[in-house]
């Protein structure tokens, strides 16, 4: 019978735990203040702590007397919600006081065979929080003198009670941080990508360029490039080019994965033309070593072209993107080009010359090479904005700059989701003859 000093004494303890579970907001640190508490207080000789994943509906734990550790790294011990001693403590919510384990038939006794420990009694208690939702199970392994009693079990409620507490607050502590963790890499990996892209594009007489690209998402799967050529070689800042290479790619997907796809096109395009390396040639290699390093469903559509600004020839190859359309200023007609090969890292083939098709701008000519966020827009209604429009904002914006062509077509296209959050990334280039 406990006696009113040893109860003072096991009240007092209590407080000094309530304590500590409020002085830390680590989750690692909760648990062993937790398990040391439920052992020492229940004058057991160990006590461990499963948390509840309710994803999986599992009971998990890596902080428990007797678990060892494997290079450095605690074990982790995964079971069903519905196993065991502590799984029927989780699914009843209610305390089980188990006088002995092996008459017990819930009991897996897989683990005394493997580690040679013999459990005797068993409390089992479920952490639940203020709402009643469950947060874990603690379970104490063999009092040291009989089996655990009514006492125990109350002096395990109140503990259980602040462990659910402070173990919920150092979930969402963690969660935060790894949240907060993983915006910040998302903010040096949209840092990167946006410093990949054309930040002031070098124009020469005779032509106005614009481009850009807005992500959906933090980091987007598109990228643009415009680079300029002096005597074949990639012009220095400064120079005026006498060629440009532009180039719209779109990966798959959304967000990092698609990012470092349209990223690492963007660097072997770079390499190839320090290489001297024709469009035609860029294509077929840039292809061979994306059908190498993109998982199967993965690929990119890009649109390359060399411009001679000396003449307006415009040599052209479409893997998997478009529509690009030519406006011609004289005619007031459009020319729509469409793919010439199969999306890049698709498979493997040898490209020719006849893949890639050529053309010359003439003065007034505007060329429009835009992805699929702007032509599959959708109004609230799910209409697409479709190419019919494109064509009509260039047409009445022909004799302003490609800037505030490229303006129009993103602020029409707004307006027609109704400002509504993109669903694709978005990205443009205009090219215009003077």
């Amino acid at each position: 019978m406990s006696t009113p000093a040893s109860e003072s004494n096991r009240t007092e303890q209590l407080l000094a735990v309530s304590r500590k579970l409020a002085a830390t907001g680590d989750l690692q640190s909760i648990l062993s203040v937790v398990i040391d508490a439920l052992r020492d207080l229940l004058q057991a000789e160990r006590a461990t702590v499963f948390e509840f994943d309710p994803k999986s509906m599992e009971l998990f734990t890596q902080v428990a007397h007797g678990i060892g550790q494997e290079s450095g790294a605690p074990n982790v011990i995964r079971i069903p919600m519905t196993t065991g001693i502590a799984g029927a403590a989780a699914t009843s919510k209610q305390i089980i006081n188990i006088a002995d384990a092996y008459e017990d038939e819930r009991f897996n006794r897989a683990i005394d065979l493997k580690t040679g420990y013999r459990t005797r009694t068993i409390l089992a208690i479920p952490l639940l929080d203020h709402e009643g939702a469950l947060v874990g199970v603690a379970q104490v392994l063999n009092r040291h003198n009989g089996t655990f009693t009514a006492a125990d079990e109350s002096l395990a409620s109140g503990l259980a009670a602040n462990a659910a507490v402070a173990m919920k607050r150092g979930r969402l502590i963690e969660d935060r941080v790894e949240r907060e963790r993983l915006e910040r890499e998302m903010d040096v990996a949209k840092d990167i990508q946006a410093g990949t892209f054309p930040k002031d594009i070098t124009q020469t007489a005779g032509w106005d360029i614009a481009g850009e690209s807005c992500p959906a998402e933090s980091c987007g799967g598109d990228a643009y490039d415009v680079i300029g050529l002096l005597n074949g070689s990639i012009a220095s800042p400064g120079d005026e080019p006498d060629e440009y290479v532009f180039a719209i790619a779109d990966a798959t997907g959304h967000g990092v994965a698609s990012a470092l796809s349209s990223v690492q096109m963007r660097g072997m395009l770079r390499l190839g033309l320090r290489l001297r390396h024709p469009i035609v040639k860029l294509a077929e290699e840039i292809n061979a070593q994306l059908c190498e390093d993109l998982p199967d469903g993965r690929f990119v559509t890009a649109w390359l072209a060399r411009l001679d600004c000396r003449t307006g020839a415009v040599n052209t190859i479409s893997a998997g993107q478009g529509p690009i359309l030519i406006y011609s200023r004289a005619t007031d007609t459009f020319v729509t080009q469409g793919a010439d090969m199969p999306p890049l890292g698709v498979v493997a083939l040898p490209y020719a010359d006849d893949d890639s098709q050529r053309y010359t701008l003439a003065t007034g000519d505007i060329l429009v090479a835009i992805t699929d966020g702007f032509y599959e827009a959708a109004d609230p209604a799910r209409v697409l904005f479709d190419e019919d429009r494109i064509r009509e904002i260039v047409r009445g914006a022909r004799d302003r700059t490609a800037r505030e062509i490229l303006d129009a077509i993103k602020s029409e296209v707004h307006a027609f989701t109704q400002n509504a959050p993109l669903e694709d990334d978005q990205t443009g280039l205009i090219i215009k003859r003077l």
